[in-house]
Order: C-alpha cells, then sequence, then structure tokens
C-alpha cells in the first residue's frame, strides 16, 4: 500500500501566499492537503522542514546537458546522467533540447529520449524534447552548426513530427522561408513553436506570434534589436517580444549571458507570468571549469568553461551556459530585486502554463503533482522530491 508523505514546519510556497509553518501531505504522488492544520497520518512518511522553504520542483524548458553528458550524444545513459545531474539543483521535470544536426541525428536522439523515459527513475523527470533548429538565420546562428543551419522543409519536419510523439517544442527563426507554414503544422500536431537564432523585424515577428510563435527562446540571445536597412529603422525580435504582451521570453538568468540591469529590464516589462527561466545548459554544468564540448562527445564544438560560462575557443562568444535551476532562481532574486515568490514561479508555473502542463505541475496545490524542492534562504538544495518520492537528498550526499 503506497505510504503517505507529511512534510512539516516548511515555509511553503503556494501560488497566493507563504505558509510559515506549513504541513503538505502527498500520496501516490499527488499532493493532497497543504496548510496549516497538523493532520494525524498513520503510518505517513514524516519530513520535518526545520524552517527551509517548500516549492514546486523546478522544470527546466531548454536544457542541452549536464554532468559531462548532452543530449546529442545520442545514448540512453547521457539521457539518464543528466536527469540525474539537474535533479540535484532542484529540477523535477525537463525537456532535453538538441542542436541543429542531420535529420538522422535528430531521429537517433529521439529514440534516445523514449528509451530513457521509461528507464528513468532517478532524475528529473524527461517530458519531452525541445527541438532547437536546424531551421535557423545563418547571421544569428552562435555557436550553432553551420554546416546544418538550413530553411524549413516540409517533407523534413512532417517525418520527423511523424516519427516521434515525444517533440513537445521546435524553435525556429520565422522571417525563413516555409517558417509561417511549419508554425501551422506543429500547432496541429501540439508541438509549441517558438522563436530563435533570428533576424525578424516587428511585422515578421507580429505575422509569427499569430501563427503560433508564442514563445521568445532564450531572449536577447541569437535574435535581432533595432537595426538600419536603407537608413529606416526597424524593431527586431527583442522590441517586439516586449510591444507583444502575450508573448512569452525565455530568461538565462545565469547573470552573464543578462547582466542586472536587463534582467531588471525584462521582469519590469514582462512580467514574472510571461518568464520561464531556463538554464540552457551544456555538458559542463555541474561539472569543473576548463574545456569541454558543446554537442555530441564526437562531432561537437570545443569549448572552454571560464568564469561561470562556455567560451568559444578565441572568446569572442558565449558558447553556451553552465547554469543549474537553483543558480537561475538565486540570481533573480539577488541581481534582478525580484522576490522569491516571483522567482520561483518563473522557474515553476510559467514553464508549466507554457508548455500545456499546468493542471498537473507548477504549483503546490492539491491534486498536482508531489514534485517538490527543499531549499533554505540562498536556494541552496536540500531534497528533490519527484512524484512524492526523495531523488536527491543533501544530507545524504554529506553522509556518503
Amino acid at each position: 500500500m503506497e505510504r503517505y508523505l507529511k512534510i512539516i514546519n516548511a515555509r511553503i510556497l503556494t501560488p497566493q501566499r507563504v505558509i510559515k509553518e506549513g504541513i503538505l501531505i502527498a500520496k501516490a504522488g499527488r499532493i493532497v492537503y497543504v496548510g496549516e492544520q497538523n493532520q494525524e497520518v498513520a503510518g505517513a512518511l514524516e519530513m520535518d522542514a526545520e524552517g527551509l522553504f517548500l516549492a514546486p520542483g523546478f522544470i527546466d524548458l531548454h536544457v542541452h546537458g549536464g554532468g559531462g553528458h548532452d543530449f546529442m550524444d545520442g545514448t540512453v545513459d547521457a539521457f539518464l546522467k543528466i536527469a540525474e545531474t539537474h535533479a540535484r539543483y532542484g529540477t523535477t521535470a525537463l525537456y532535453p533540447t538538441t542542436l541543429t544536426s542531420e535529420k538522422q541525428y535528430l531521429l537517433d536522439t529521439l529514440d534516445a529520449f523514449e528509451s530513457a523515459q521509461q528507464r528513468n527513475t532517478r532524475g528529473a523527470q524527461l517530458l519531452g524534447m525541445h527541438l532547437e533548429g536546424p531551421y535557423f538565420a545563418m547571421s544569428q546562428r552562435g555557436a550553432q552548426d553551420p554546416r546544418y543551419i538550413r530553411n524549413p522543409d516540409p517533407e523534413e519536419y512532417k517525418e520527423v513530427i511523424g516519427y516521434s510523439r515525444s517533440v513537445k517544442r521546435w524553435s525556429a527563426a520565422p522571417e525563413l522561408q516555409g517558417a509561417i507554414e511549419l508554425g501551422q503544422y506543429l500547432l496541429s500536431k501540439n508541438v509549441l513553436p517558438a522563436i530563435a537564432h533570428t533576424d525578424a523585424v516587428y511585422d515578421e515577428v507580429a505575422t509569427a506570434f499569430e501563427n503560433g510563435y508564442t514563445l521568445a527562446t532564450h531572449f536577447y540571445s541569437g535574435m535581432s534589436g533595432v537595426s538600419r536597412r536603407n537608413g529606416y529603422r526597424y524593431a527586431g525580435v527583442i522590441e517586439s517580444g516586449y510591444l507583444i504582451d502575450a508573448m512569452d521570453v525565455e530568461v538565462i538568468a545565469d547573470g552573464i549571458h543578462l547582466p542586472a540591469p536587463l534582467l531588471k529590464l525584462i521582469v519590469k516589462i514582462k512580467g514574472a507570468d510571461r518568464i520561464a527561466l531556463i538554464t540552457d545548459a551544456m555538458r559542463a554544468a555541474g561539472m569543473p571549469e576548463g574545456e569541454s564540448v558543446l554537442g555530441g562527445r564526437e562531432t561537437g564544438l570545443k569549448v572552454i568553461v571560464d568564469k561561470g560560462v562556455a567560451w568559444l575557443p578565441d572568446r569572442s562568444s558565449f558558447a553556451g551556459s553552465v547554469a543549474t535551476a537553483d543558480r537561475l532562481v538565486r540570481n533573480m532574486v539577488h541581481l534582478a530585486d525580484v522576490p522569491l515568490a516571483d522567482a520561483v514561479r518563473m522557474m515553476t508555473a510559467t514553464p508549466a502554463r507554457i508548455m500545456g502542463i499546468h493542471h498537473q505541475k507548477g504549483a503546490l496545490v492539491a491534486g498536482r503533482d508531489a514534485d517538490l524542492v527543499l531549499f533554505d534562504a540562498q536556494v541552496n538544495i536540500s531534497k528533490t522530491i519527484i512524484g512524492g518520492r526523495v531523488i536527491y537528498s543533501r544530507d545524504a550526499v554529506n553522509a556518503g
């Protein structure tokens, strides 16, 4: 018989308030009670939070790797190890993200995802695949491999979507020929189109938004700002993201991709309900700094991790993030002056709503999944709980 989980003496972050001496009870992987009344539950696994914050588990919409592995390695072991790595930092659910590649490589990665999803018992849940590319503007490719960048090919993307139901999101440049048709097709298959690595101007972004592109991938990174064309100024994707109130934006809040003033600006204009914090982490997340590889171990790009970020070898540009979810929340509080509850919302409720899973995840409400994270005032993770089961405990690691 399934045991109840009972957490007492927690500072519980609910959608409406902070319950200072809160109690949460879960059974069969679901929350059954949140409040202040100390109910007796026979045979429950009782956990004393000792005043720590209790929040919904963090949901990472955009992550490439961690713990020395990348999803583009294409192996089940890589998927599992990445999921375990990010669980240590409070992530209870994530969307594995690809890089530009050949079609067959994408298909092989989808196979690995489906196998790993069935075997994953020790890491963050693998909710679905996010395909980042290969339909990008060459001028905004960043660290994406230019060999594989191309315009949307209906025969190709229909084959990929038909191959696996695991694809939940696809990021593309909406100004490319055929990109609007891509967005319409993705919507028809319940896949979220997102704007990324793009040189679009406002009219192109507005058209894309009207055709399903409601999310801006890693806001500010790999996208156009104000530009001059034939003497005239045009608003780019960044300005469009601000002007279109209903546009959601992803933010790499590592404090490096976006400094404090820009984090504050995004929050001031978009608000916590339109911002999803993402790690965009590559394989070096959770690892010592030094040389690493962005993308597949054999085919990827050599990079250098230094001062909390990955660089291209000539240090001309960032090549990826090594952030973890706890760092994102901590930075929004300390760098952007955001209340803790809002910072947590950007890592939980907002991403859940964007991906249409808000009825199951993203808030501490009876009936939702018992995906939980306990942390102190500095957002140091104490425990990560998925479906009512402790996946990571700092005390257990320290004792070991």
